[in-house]
């Protein structure tokens, strides 16, 4: 995929939580998501194959193409499906979303995940996917927005901690609070029939598996990467970016909550040929 930089960067550690994100949130996200057998679906930006997996248990029949634009991501989700899918038919490309070497109308389906929230113009890179995909066929969209992120104990230095990563994220030319804008996007890049539906994710003591896959490993752990960047550019110091991390975990703690919702959108592409 195309981005001005990944704020999230491509470490082992990355890695991990992005596939502790996606088998957390697997039911949650990907509930309703199914391809009729011998369908063509792309899949942009697949990265180290976390959503591949679960894509390809929820429509086992489908021919999946999954394009990133890093050969090192691809090594890795090829590995990850062989794993934990080795009957899926998976091809993998390497190409730019801005630049996909496919034919008009080649597949049925496309979708993206976790994708958009880091291009300078989603706008743009919606409107070509409508190239690619048939007549009457649909993308699904899933963004997060870190604006949704409610918790117990409330604390201004976790909301703190969480602005600066959503800042620093839109310095690199992204946007963290990309779920709220799901349908507008997809209307006005052409499509048709949109369709958004908020998935929220919750935890606490009676969760436990949800508290450390999700508030934990996923959502923790992404804010904490970006330490170094916050401290940095001078967002903050490290007596209240500490106080901030401590108190996020505290909401993983005993009689703590956590509460984010992911938007997942469903459209249709009204017309063949190239949009304008």
């Amino acid at each position: 995929m195309t981005t001005v930089g990944y704020v999230h960067g491509y470490s082992a550690h990355e890695t991990r939580r992005l596939g502790d994100q996606a088998d957390t949130l697997a039911q949650l996200l990907h509930a309703g998501t199914t391809y009729p057998a011998g369908s063509r679906v792309l899949e942009v930006g697949c990265g180290t194959g976390a959503q591949t997996v679960h894509l390809a248990a929820g429509s086992p029949g489908a021919h999946f193409v999954a394009v990133d634009v890093s050969d090192a991501s691809l090594a890795q989700a090829r590995a990850r499906v062989a794993a934990r899918a080795p009957w899926a038919r998976v091809d993998w490309v390497r190409a730019d979303l801005h630049d996909l070497p496919f034919a008009d109308a080649e597949f049925d389906h496309v979708f993206v995940c976790f994708v958009l929230e880091h291009l300078p113009d989603p706008a743009r890179a919606l409107a070509g996917l409508r190239r690619v995909l048939r007549l009457g066929g649909t993308v699904t969209v899933i963004e997060g927005d870190h604006g949704s992120a409610l918790f117990h104990p409330d604390s201004s230095y976790a909301h703190a901690v969480i602005g600066h990563q959503v800042r620093l994220q839109s310095a690199a030319g992204g946007n963290a609070l990309l779920g709220r804008q799901l349908q507008p996007l997809l209307t006005g890049a052409g499509y048709a029939d949109v369709v958004v539906e908020p998935r929220t994710m919750y935890a606490d003591d009676t969760r436990p598996t949800l508290v450390d896959g999700f508030t934990r490993n996923t959502f923790i752990a992404m804010v904490e990467s970006v330490r170094d960047e916050a401290l940095a550019a001078g967002l903050t110091n490290r007596a209240d970016w500490d106080r901030g991390i401590a108190d996020l975990h505290r909401t993983a703690a005993d009689g703590g909550t956590f509460l984010y919702t992911f938007f997942k959108a469903v459209a249709v592409n009204p017309g063949a040929g190239r949009p304008s």
